[in-house]
């Protein structure tokens, strides 16, 4: 545990210069650095162990919840309609609502003979812990969750304003979606952003929208295809004009990239029938300003030109949309437009956090995540202050034998504590 952040939370009565005392302090920092660190890290392979796909965290959801009611320092615990658990620290006086948010949802883990630890067994092993969600993303929920509880611990919750910690699910299919729910509940007025950062603060991402582009054609038999309209060659004709549209470059966050995912056509199989049908998607990067008009327009005005020389082309433009069910059973939907957003990296919380973490040893840089996360909804639809810090690296992230470090994940525990104090202090 950093020196300055014990310091700062549970205070160093001034003494005669004793070595004696000196010692009984360094003993005592050391027993409950220790405690903490087991804390962390066993929460995380609870977790880890807990398998939770998207809309099957119920398992996940409920060691969480268990732990922070277990802490006897959260003051509230709660799981809303779509399963979010949030947990609730109150300070002594008035002052700012601080929210920790890491969706608790995972990718599949694939084939398990193909990783060299049980992706559901929290092993432990050269320094790291492993499994699938190690990390992305239960590790920091873990480090944010021990983060908060030792905080209060330290300072005996006398700090102004509110903590709360959330549990998200659903990230993986529905960035942001989710986390409205938890945005309403707690009312924010700053959110930290656990995705993996290699504990360096992050200011911003780009977003991502699905574009769906659909042909229709006549059906016909393949034996007579000039009595049909096939939509699978129409469909060539339009993602060949789309693949020479230039999307927008911004200077911090980059290429707003268009990039062809899948095709399907239909009927399928197609045996001996002219497809009549045929659908593109698109994964579309947003850049900050972009709105769902001002992404579509350059493609709308390529189909026009399009369909103004060749009458029997006709095709359908619009955003993905998703629903599915949440493990409490409610259905969670939205069009698949999830927003960017930057900030410049002068703003006060962000200097605040970035020199409490330079008063405790640590080195953040800022800098901006290269995918999508909750962020999407907090600041890029919600306007509400966030920063980006997390253990590991964004290229741990889907991958056979996911692990992270023992020694980030505890250290960005206290990292977690370290915002609480410059933000609440």
């Amino acid at each position: 545990m950093g020196r300055s952040l014990w310091k700062a939370c549970a205070g160093e009565k001034k003494t005669d210069g004793m070595m004696t005392e000196k010692s009984d302090r360094r003993t005592e920092r050391m027993k409950l650095t220790e405690e903490w660190n087991k804390k962390t890290i066993e929460l995380a392979q609870a977790l880890i162990r807990s398998r939770s796909l998207s809309g099957n965290e119920g398992e996940a959801a409920a060691v969480l919840k268990d732990y922070m009611e277990r802490t006897g320092i959260y003051d509230e615990v709660m799981t809303d309609r779509l399963g979010n658990v949030i947990g609730h620290i109150k300070g002594r006086n008035p002052g700012s609502r601080l929210l920790f948010d890491g969706h608790i949802d995972t990718v599949p883990a694939g084939n398990p003979s193909g990783w060299t630890h049980d992706p559901f067994g929290g092993d432990i092993a050269d320094g790291r812990l492993y499994g699938r969600g190690a990390s992305d993303m239960k590790g920091a929920v873990a480090a944010f969750t021990t983060g908060a509880e030792m905080f209060a611990r330290l300072c005996g919750k006398d700090f102004s304003g509110d903590i709360y910690v959330a549990g998200v699910v659903q990230e993986e299919c529905f960035e942001g979606v989710a986390a409205r729910s938890v945005s309403a509940a707690v009312k924010p007025d700053y959110v930290v952003i656990g995705e993996a950062s290699e504990m360096n603060l992050k200011i911003g991402q780009r977003g991502r929208a699905e574009i769906v582009v659909e042909t229709f054609g006549v059906p016909a038999h393949s034996a007579n295809p000039e009595k049909g309209v096939n939509a699978v060659y129409k469909m060539c004709g339009v993602i060949e004009a789309l693949q020479k549209l230039t999307p927008p470059e911004h200077p911090v966050l980059g290429r707003g990239i268009l990039e062809l995912t899948d095709v399907k056509s239909m009927p399928y199989p197609g045996a001996s029938v002219v497809p009549e049908y045929c659908r593109a998607t698109y994964d579309r990067r947003l850049l900050t300003g972009e709105t769902r008009e001002s992404v579509l327009k350059p493609i709308l005005e390529k189909i026009e030109e399009l369909q103004s020389r060749d009458p029997k082309l006709k095709v359908k433009v619009s955003y993905a949309s998703g629903k599915d069910l949440c493990y409490t059973g409610k259905e969670i939907s939205a069009e698949r437009f999830f927003p960017g957003w930057l900030f410049g990296g002068k703003e006060a919380y962000i200097q605040k956090i970035k020199d409490e973490l330079e008063a405790m040893g640590y080195r953040p840089q800022l800098a901006c995540y290269n995918f999508c996360t909750n962020g999407s909804h907090y600041a890029g639809e919600a306007g509400i202050p966030v920063i980006g810090l997390g253990p590991s690296c964004e290229s741990l992230a889907h991958v056979i034998d996911e692990s992270i470090s023992l020694k980030e994940l505890t250290e960005v525990s206290e990292c977690y504590a370290g915002v609480c104090r410059a933000l609440l202090r």
